[in-house]
């Protein structure tokens, strides 16, 4: 068996390490792809290989059906929309993810935005504590989870919706559940997205939605892009000079948020909630066991395609 890590943006060296020893243990040939800059160079590089581990790489079409040994394919992360579903099972190719693994590294960053933005962008001015709030968490898996741990660390109030978790369940883990994302909205001073992009998600955090908050409030984004509807997001923080907005994912309108929301408005240079020395092991090896389990075993325990 070969498997491929392909990956522009490489694995640190000791998640690499953990990588190789696992994938060699079970008897396997590990092959490297790292920061290539062209596809070409991804479709030469899968041709003979059996698995491929990816973190925010694009296996699509194309490069399914350059892969004809093609058996598994592993995001090492949660979100796995860069890989082409439909293709994958069309070709009786496994898809996995890897979830859990970046959780803590995502809510941690979270709050590292969160405690910027109460308190001004630290340019000076008198800013607010999280002690108190409401925290709102949209979307109550792994992330979520995490977020909500450290939110009752802040003594903050936590709130959460998933419309595929029971309200129980939330409730079970002293957190308040609401029955609606409108409700959580109209409750909470701060946001936490943590939805996956799909045909029901996109574009639905929009003008609505969002000015349902409360005065004062703090929509932070470590979910995905896709999700926001940023026409409308300019258009109702146009007209609400409270509300701000925090994110680790760039828009695609990142200079007009920049120059007209000064002080309420921030995203980082490129994706950062799982750039951590920890996150960054630990979804890789995570990635490699489960390659091994699947050859050894058959095991699909991660699967988010269909058969």
């Amino acid at each position: 068996m070969k498997v491929l890590i392909a990956t522009d943006k490489p694995f640190a060296k000791v998640a690499v390490d953990g990588i190789r020893k696992e994938i060699e243990a079970a008897g396997y040939e590990l092959a490297l792809l790292e920061k290539y800059t062209e596809k070409q160079q991804l479709l030469d590089a899968v041709k003979d290989v059996n698995a491929i581990i990816i973190r925010s790489d694009k296996v699509d079409k194309e490069v399914i059906e350059a892969a004809p040994q093609l058996k598994i394919v592993v995001r090492a992360g949660a979100g796995y929309d860069n890989v082409d579903l439909e293709a994958a099972t069309a070709h009786n190719i496994c898809v996995m993810n890897t979830p859990g693994q970046n959780s803590n590294a995502v809510a941690e960053l979270v709050f590292g935005m969160l405690v910027m933005g109460v308190r001004s962008f630290y340019d000076g001015k008198a800013g607010s504590e999280l002690k108190g709030k409401k925290i709102g968490i949209h979307a109550y898996g792994n992330v979520g989870r995490n977020v909500a741990r450290i939110a009752k660390g802040f003594g903050m109030d936590v709130l959460a919706y998933d419309a595929f978790c029971p309200a129980d369940v939330i409730k079970s883990e002293g957190v308040c559940p609401t029955a609606s994302a409108n409700e959580l909205y109209q409750h909470s001073d701060i946001i936490s997205l943590h939805i996956p992009a799909t045909a029901e998600t996109k574009q639905s955090i929009n003008y609505a939605m969002v000015n349902q908050m409360p005065k004062g409030g703090i929509l932070v984004n470590t979910a995905r892009k896709e999700v926001i509807n940023e026409d409308e997001l300019i258009k109702l923080m146009e007209e609400r000079t409270d509300i701000k907005y925090l994110t680790d994912i760039m828009p695609d309108k990142h200079e007009e948020f920049l120059s007209k929301f000064p002080g309420r408005y921030f995203a980082t240079p490129k994706k950062m909630g799982a750039q951590t020395a920890e996150a960054n092991i630990n979804a890789g090896i995570a990635a490699a066991e489960q390659i091994v389990r699947f050859f050894k075993n058959g095991d699909e325990k991660f699967r988010v395609n269909k058969k």
